[in-house]
């Protein structure tokens, strides 16, 4: 069983920085994807940003410049640094975790945790 246990949410003003993290834990064997995705009121769930095996990194437009990701391999945790955040980043933030596991390839997401950016 793998679980993912995320923390660092809040609340913070514009223009502010929220560090997200996200800790794997279990039976598998590595890590072939992580991402952290968020969903807004009203809206569906995107992806911000993903970080491969390899340490490739891919983020959404609108935060690109603002939000880094990156991956603690000896601690299996991944972390998101959010700055200059804006009101329109407000949203749960989920992380991904896709682990080469027996039998092929787990999906698993945490529980999410909220982000709320305002004055």
């Amino acid at each position: 069983q793998v679980q993912l246990v995320e923390s660092g949410g809040g609340l913070v003003q514009p223009g502010g920085s929220l560090r997200l993290s996200c800790a794997a834990s279990g039976s598998f064997f590595s890590i072939v994807v992580m991402a952290w995705y968020r969903q807004a009121p009203g809206k569906g769930r995107e992806r911000v940003a993903s970080i491969g095996n390899s340490g490739d990194t891919n983020y959404v437009d609108s935060v690109k410049g603002r939000f880094s990701i990156f991956r603690d391999n000896n601690k299996n945790t991944m972390y998101l640094q959010m700055n200059n955040l804006k009101p329109d980043d407000t949203a749960v933030y989920y992380c991904r975790l896709q682990a080469n596991v027996d039998g092929g390839i787990g999906d698993y997401w945490g529980q999410g945790t909220q982000v709320t950016v305002s004055p």
